[in-house]
């Protein structure tokens, strides 16, 4: 299993931490111990002083492929969800001065959680899904797959000609703008449409 996240699937986004809206997507990937684990806790990590959350919708993969077109590439998803794509803000920006790779501020441990899975057939509309985060009760961000810039089935099509796509392989999908910062003793959750499918809190 792997983690594939994209940035920048959102202009606005793009817009709020000064960077262009891309050409083609913006790929890069967590590993497996990213993933944290149903149950465990989220510990706020030691090595940053500014640890921001990006609340995206997720997709997984339910069946192996490679070159996939993107007529073809609803069928290699059934299941979505939102998941939160944490981020060692202070540790990526001085990696981006540097012009160095992002591993340390994305890919750490228990960077990718993710909420309950449900079935996309249950959704009337996939590209015009509605999803919320909060923060403490408080509304951050709010996305529509409507506003992405490249749809779930463009990026399919993308990633897998570049990685080969496995079952149970996670595709975090970009996240809307509001990203913003989050502290110990936070309570986040996030919801597609209405329902409530991940409830956390930092530790």
């Amino acid at each position: 299993m792997k983690i594939i996240c994209v940035g920048r699937n959102y202009a606005a986004h793009a817009h709020e931490l000064g960077n262009e809206v891309p050409e083609e997507p913006v790929i890069f990937m967590k590993p497996k111990n990213a993933l944290l684990q149903n149950h465990i806790p989220f510990f706020y990590p030691e090595f940053t002083n500014e640890l921001h959350y990006e609340c995206e919708l997720v997709l997984r993969i339910n069946k192996n492929g490679k070159y996939i077109g993107e007529k073809e590439a609803a069928s290699y998803y059934s299941e979505i969800t939102v998941g939160i794509d944490f981020t060692a803000r202070d540790i990526q920006n001085k990696l981006k001065e540097k012009g160095l790779p992002w591993e340390k501020a994305k890919a750490f441990d228990n960077s990718a959680a993710i909420g309950k899975f449900i079935n996309v057939a249950s959704i009337n509309n996939k590209n015009d899904i509605n999803f919320k985060f909060y923060q403490n009760s408080v509304l951050k961000q709010q996305g529509n797959s409507a506003h992405m810039i490249y749809s779930f089935d463009e990026l399919i099509s993308h990633i897998s000609h570049y990685f080969s796509l496995n079952i149970g392989d996670l595709i975090f999908t970009g996240t809307p703008a509001g990203v913003g910062e989050c502290v110990a003793g936070d309570m986040l959750e996030a919801l597609i449409g209405d329902e409530l499918l991940l409830r956390m809190e930092i530790k």
